[in-house]
């Protein structure tokens, strides 16, 4: 017979805060100006095109084609 003095008692488990998920720092979460989400979107296509169209990089081929239409539109202030 299990009596409640045989069951071990459960100890409190310090939790992590959840990370945050790609979705949550994804495209729609920012307000981007005018014009500059369709750059940074053809330019993303351009990268999965290039890549064979492989899926599992979407946001690896946004981040990019971000930090690449962010630098033309660097150059071109200078």
């Amino acid at each position: 017979m299990i009596s409640a003095r045989n069951i071990p008692e459960k100890r409190a488990e310090k939790r992590k805060p959840p990370r945050r998920s790609p979705v949550a720092a994804s495209p729609q979460s920012i307000e981007l100006p005018d014009g500059m989400r369709e750059r940074i979107s053809k330019k993303a296509f351009e990268l999965w095109q290039e890549r064979g169209y492989r899926d599992g990089y979407d946001l690896e081929d946004w981040l990019d084609a971000e930090a690449i239409v962010m630098e033309a539109i660097h150059e071109a202030r200078e």
